[in-house]
């Protein structure tokens, strides 16, 4: 797990949605994940839906935010949780042990070490920046990646108003992959702006 990782805006027009995140994937990202916070369950069920077949073509994992029942009835890669979601360990027991689990741990290292021990396939950190999309305190040390990459052996994420130049030192503490949502889906050229996240990697 390394590289770019797409985190979907609340966009109620499938269509765009499908064609900008296709951009994306053709850019390098490496994986999906597929979240939107006011759509109903009808909504969500089709844009997950599609967007499973997109990354299966694309042979990219599709992570589900939250939503566990959704996770399961699409039989999607794997499922991203919060800290106010279900569990990483109840998560875990329904999804069984092949499915990527990725815990929210904001700015806390012990959450980290928690999610850990319940089974989270990676940990993710933020934010870091102020975002345009999701609001939190943007309080987290860019410390916390490189004390994570010491103390618990699983992949880092970083999260919260990431662009490539301001993930670039990030990436240098340890991140594995970094999560971006308006860099890429409010770019006007998709493609260039996933490779640019993709470039961090390879240098």
């Amino acid at each position: 797990m390394k590289g770019l990782y797409l985190v979907t805006p609340d966009w109620d027009d499938t269509q765009k949605l499908l064609a900008v995140t296709e951009q994306a994937l053709l850019g390098g990202a490496v994986l999906v994940q597929y979240r939107h916070k006011t759509a109903d369950a009808q909504l969500r069920r089709r844009q997950a839906e599609s967007l499973l077949t997109l990354c299966r073509q694309y042979q990219r994992p599709l992570l589900i935010n939250d939503f566990l029942d959704l996770c399961l009835a699409l039989d999607a890669d794997g499922i991203h949780v919060g800290g106010t979601d279900t569990s990483v360990a109840q998560v875990r027991a329904a999804v069984g042990p092949t499915k990527i689990v990725g815990a929210s741990c904001y700015g806390d290292l012990q959450l980290a070490h928690t999610a850990h021990r319940a089974g989270a396939s990676y940990v993710a950190f933020g934010g870091f920046y102020p975002s345009r999309v999701k609001k939190y305190p943007v309080t987290t040390p860019p410390h916390i990646v490189t004390q994570s990459k010491v103390e618990i052996p699983l992949p880092a994420v970083v999260i919260g108003g990431m662009t490539a130049a301001n993930a670039a030192p990030l990436v240098a503490h340890g991140a594995d992959m970094v999560a971006a949502i308006s860099s890429v889906y409010l770019a006007a050229d998709p493609q260039a702006a996933a490779r640019e996240f993709v470039t961090l990697f390879s240098a």
